[in-house]
C-alpha cells in the first residue's frame, strides 16, 4: 500500500513538474519532410533537395531556452542527417546531426530531434551534413530571439528578413560527388543564388532571360534586421545593398560593436545580421548583390547573385551597373582588416541579463594547445584526400558517442597530434582528447591556396588573432584579449593563421571542420571529445530513447515503428510522462 501511495504521489509530482517546465521553457514543434523536387534556379531544370516542398527550407524561428522538436521524414533515396550549425546542443551531442556522433536516418524513415536553445541568441542555419547533399539544398535559416526580459542593444527593428546566399552548380550533389571521388576539382560554379533563386537580369549578355529572382519588399523610412548566411560550397562572397549602409549588429550568437559597412565579405558557413534603414529615394528599386571574392573577375562575372530591394513606393526597376565590390582582387589584406574590425559588444547583454564581456576570456589560463594545419589535397592510398595536420579523417562505422556508450573498442583513437605530422599523411579516425572545463587554444594554419572557414560544433569560440605567415609562439603578443568576437565559424586566409580560444564546458563529442564542402567531404575534419570524469545527467543528457544504431551496434536497431514516431512527435509531454511512469512502475513491481 505504501508503495502504491508513493507511486501515485510521484506521478502527481512528475505531472506538475512537466507542466511547470513546459510553461517556463516552451516547446516548439516542427515537421520537416525532406524530399527531391525539380527546380531551375539558374534556368536549367535540376534535382534539388527541398524541406516541406520549399527550397530553401522554412525558417526555424524560436526564442532563447525554447525546447525545439523537429521530426524529420527522410524521403530521399539515401541516408540523411540534419545539422544545426552554430546551435550549442547543450549537454547533448546526440542531437548534433553529424556522422561522427549520430547514425544516419535511413531512406523512408523518420527521426525526431529534440534540443534546447539554451542561453543562446542569434542567426544560424541548418543543412544536410551527409554525402555532399548541401550542394543540392536542404538548408534553411534559424533565428533565436532574445527573451522579452533581456533587452537587445538596438531599437526593435520594423521587420526581420532572412537571406541565404551561396555558390551553386547546375549538377546535383551525386554528380558533384562523383567528380570528387574521381580525383578532380569541381571547377567554377555556375552561379550564386540568393534565397534559392538566380540573378536579376542586370546585364542582358551575362544573365539569360527567364530566370526567377528574389524580390524583398520594404517600407520607406523603416529599419530592418537582415540576417545573411553563406550556405554555399566553397566561395567567399561579398554582400552589399546598393546605396544602403549595413550596420553590423550580430554574428552567430554574439552582438558586435555596431559599425557601418558598405559591403562585407561573408565566407562559407558564416552568418551575420545587419540593421538596414530604408532611407533612400524611391525613384527606383535597388540591387542586392552577392559576388565571388578572390577570383579572376573576367572569368567569374557571370557567377554573381543579384536580388532586388523594392520600396513599396518605388517608381521603377533597378538599372545600370552593379555597385562595385572591394577593389582588391588578389590582395586579401582588405578582407583581413575588415575581419579584424569586427569586435564583441562587451557591454551588451546576450542571452542572459549580464554583459557579454563579463566572461573575461583573456584572463583564463590555457590548458591545451593544438596547431591545426591544412594543405592542398594529397593522394593517400590512391585516393585524393584533404588533411588537417597531416590526417585525413575517416568517419567511424559506429559513431564516437555511441561507441563510448556501449564501450565499443577500436572505433576511434584519442591520438590527434597537438602539432602537424611531419611524416606522410594518414587516413584514420583520430580525435582530440579535450579536458572538461579546460581552456583550449587552437591555431588554424592555412597552407592551402584558397580561403577556408572553420567551424566548431557545441561552442562559441573567441577569435583572438589572425595574420599572414606562419604562426609562432611570439604571435600571442598580437592577440586581442578583451573584445575578440565570439562566434562559431571563422575564416583563415591562404598563407595565414587564425587563433581561437574555446572554453570546454559542454560535455560531448564535437566536430571541428572546414566549412568548404569539397575539402570537408575529402576528410578535413576531426572531433573534440569532452568527458566529465564524474558522469551524471547534469553535464550530459542520457542517450535518447529513439537513438539509431549502426556499425558494430546494427543488430540493436529495431524496425521503424510508425505509431511510436507519431506519438513522440505529436505530444512530447505525454511521451515523457508515459516514459517516467513506466520507469516508476518497474521500480515498484
Amino acid at each position: 500500500m505504501a508503495s502504491s501511495s508513493f507511486l501515485a504521489l510521484s506521478l502527481i509530482y512528475i505531472s506538475l513538474f512537466l507542466g511547470f517546465c513546459s510553461a517556463e521553457d516552451p516547446y516548439k514543434n516542427f515537421e520537416f519532410v525532406v524530399s527531391y523536387i525539380t527546380a531551375s534556379p539558374l534556368g536549367v531544370p535540376q534535382q534539388v533537395i527541398a524541406v516541406n516542398g520549399k527550397f530553401p527550407g522554412p525558417t526555424i524561428n524560436v526564442t532563447t531556452n525554447d525546447n525545439v522538436i523537429v521530426n524529420v521524414r527522410n524521403k530521399l533515396d539515401e541516408d540523411l542527417l540534419l545539422h544545426w550549425s552554430g546551435i550549442f546542443q547543450r549537454r547533448s551531442s546526440w542531437q548534433d546531426g553529424l556522422l561522427g556522433t549520430n547514425c544516419p536516418i535511413p531512406s523512408k524513415w523518420n527521426w525526431t530531434y529534440q534540443f534546447q536553445v539554451k542561453d543562446q541568441i542569434g542567426s544560424f542555419f541548418y543543412f544536410p551534413s551527409l554525402n555532399f547533399q548541401r550542394a543540392s539544398g536542404g538548408f534553411g535559416s534559424i533565428i533565436i530571439n532574445n527573451r522579452d526580459v533581456i533587452p537587445i542593444p538596438f531599437d526593435t527593428p520594423y521587420g526581420d528578413i532572412t537571406i541565404v546566399i551561396g555558390d551553386w552548380y547546375t549538377q546535383n550533389h551525386t554528380a558533384l560527388r562523383r567528380t570528387l571521388n574521381g580525383g578532380k576539382d569541381l571547377g567554377m560554379p555556375d552561379g550564386v543564388l540568393i534565397n534559392g533563386k538566380g540573378p536579376y537580369r542586370y546585364n542582358d549578355t551575362l544573365v539569360p532571360d527567364g530566370i526567377d529572382y528574389e524580390t524583398i519588399t520594404v517600407h520607406p523610412g523603416k529599419t530592418y534586421r537582415i540576417r545573411v548566411s553563406n550556405v554555399g560550397i566553397s566561395t567567399s562572397l561579398n554582400f552589399r545593398i546598393q546605396s544602403h549602409n549595413l550596420l553590423l549588429a550580430e554574428t552567430e550568437g554574439a552582438y558586435t560593436v555596431q559599425q557601418n559597412y558598405t559591403s562585407l565579405d561573408i565566407h562559407v558557413g558564416q552568418s551575420y545580421s545587419f540593421l538596414v534603414t530604408m532611407d533612400q529615394n524611391a525613384s527606383s528599386d535597388y540591387y542586392i548583390v552577392a559576388s565571388a571574392r578572390f577570383v579572376n573577375e573576367s572569368q567569374w562575372r557571370r557567377v554573381t547573385g543579384v536580388a532586388i530591394l523594392h520600396y513599396t513606393n518605388s517608381k521603377g526597376k533597378a538599372s545600370g551597373p552593379l555597385p562595385d565590390p572591394p577593389q582588391d582582387q588578389f590582395d586579401k589584406t582588405f578582407s583581413m582588416n575588415q575581419a579584424r574590425s569586427i569586435r564583441w559588444n562587451v557591454t551588451a547583454s546576450g542571452a542572459r541579463p549580464n554583459p557579454q564581456g563579463s566572461f573575461r576570456y583573456g584572463s583564463i589560463n590555457v590548458t591545451q594547445v593544438y596547431v591545426l594545419k591544412n594543405k592542398p589535397p594529397v593522394t593517400i592510398n590512391g585516393k585524393r584526400r584533404a588533411t588537417l595536420s597531416g590526417i585525413s579523417f575517416e568517419n567511424p562505422s559506429t559513431p564516437i558517442r555511441l561507441a563510448d556508450q556501449y564501450k565499443i573498442k577500436g572505433a576511434y583513437k584519442l591520438d590527434f597530434p597537438t602539432r602537424p605530422l611531419t611524416g606522410p599523411p594518414e587516413m584514420k579516425t583520430s580525435i582530440i582528447n579535450g579536458t572538461y572545463r579546460g581552456f583550449m587554444e587552437v591555431v588554424l594554419q592555412n597552407n592551402d591556396t584558397k580561403v577556408h572557414t572553420y567551424h566548431v560544433s557545441g561552442y562559441n569560440f573567441f577569435v583572438v588573432g589572425m595574420d599572414y605567415g606562419e604562426w609562432t609562439e611570439n604571435s600571442r603578443g598580437t592577440y586581442n584579449k578583451w573584445d575578440g568576437i565570439a562566434r562559431t565559424t571563422t575564416q583563415v586566409f591562404p598563407g595565414a593563421w587564425t587563433a581561437i580560444l574555446i572554453s570546454l564546458d559542454n560535455v560531448g563529442v564535437w566536430n571541428i571542420r572546414t566549412e568548404n564542402l569539397d575539402s570537408w567531404y575529402l576528410g578535413q575534419e576531426t572531433y573534440i571529445r569532452v568527458v566529465n570524469p564524474e558522469a551524471n545527467n547534469k553535464t550530459e543528457f542520457p542517450m535518447p530513447a529513439n537513438a539509431l544504431f549502426c556499425g558494430a551496434l546494427s543488430k540493436l536497431q529495431k524496425p521503424q515503428d510508425i505509431s511510436s514516431a507519431t506519438l513522440i512527435r505529436g505530444n512530447w509531454k505525454l511521451f515523457f510522462t508515459l516514459l517516467l511512469t513506466s520507469a516508476l512502475i518497474s521500480m515498484f513491481q
